[in-house]
């Protein structure tokens, strides 16, 4: 069999027919790096032959990868794997893919980025719309850090801190990107989020604490400024100072 074809290993099965199990593999396997960006996939012939499907449902399965931006078609060339950084990454299958998994530091990263580029703004927007609802969901939240006992609790109570301020927010935009990267960003919580330590946990909730505050106050400036503080410190907590990856997770957000 076409070595190409060795590398294009099986994804999960989550229904969809034949179209959907070739997309799947496929595009598990292009995350995966194999094959790469710029690589040819194997000619049509032999995929066919491989999945036992029709040249319809083929074309379908790649007109699908190609609309998601990992792959291109060119005429007497091929199909080939596009750059990572042309895939539409907020598309809720491609996200999938990178958390079946295990996602690179740099996936990792570029998160942080996204989020320092988006959740320091929603916090000043949030101090400048809050209601008592609003501030009440955002205490609760908090609440709920203290509270837990456990990473997964931990995590999942942050993960909810950080969209209750995106709701509060306001902005449809935000609210559409945080349910798109939803899974990304609670994988990228989970990593970040510490040891069921006390002194740890307390730091991280009151850091936590000082955005509600500000949002309470109405100061969108000091508001702004403590969710950048918070992403920072969950940035340096998983890389270190340098940027380099670490396996010491000690804090969260």
């Amino acid at each position: 069999m076409d070595s190409y074809l060795d590398m294009i290993a099986p994804g999960p099965r989550r229904g969809g027919g034949n179209h959907g199990r070739v997309v799947e593999d496929i595009g598990h396997s292009i995350v995966a790096g194999d094959p790469g960006p710029g690589s040819l996939l194997p000619r049509d012939e032999e995929l066919i032959e491989h999945y036992n499907v029709s040249r319809t449902v083929l074309r379908e399965a790649m007109k699908t990868l190609a609309a998601k931006g990992m792959v291109v078609a060119k005429a007497r060339v091929g199909t080939s794997v596009r750059p990572r950084r042309e895939w539409n990454m907020f598309d809720a299958q491609v996200l999938r893919w990178h958390m079946d998994g295990q996602p690179s530091d740099g996936f990792y990263r570029q998160l942080y980025e996204m989020r320092l580029a988006f959740e320091p703004f929603a916090a000043r927007l949030a101090a400048q719309k809050a209601d008592a609802e609003d501030i009440a969901r955002l205490e609760a939240r908090v609440a709920a850090m203290r509270a837990a006992t456990d990473q997964t609790a931990f995590s999942l109570a942050d993960m909810e801190f950080h969209k209750a301020v995106f709701d509060t927010a306001g902005n449809a935009f935000f609210h559409s990107v945080v349910s798109l990267v939803g899974a990304a960003l609670q994988s990228l919580l989970r990593r970040s989020s510490p040891d069921p330590r006390p002194q740890d946990l307390k730091l991280i909730c009151d850091s936590h604490q000082l955005i509600v505050d500000a949002i309470v106050a109405g100061d969108a400036q000091a508001a702004q400024e403590a969710m950048t503080r918070v992403i920072d410190v969950g940035y340096n907590r998983v890389f270190g100072p340098g940027g380099e990856s670490s396996d010491t997770r000690e804090g969260s957000s």
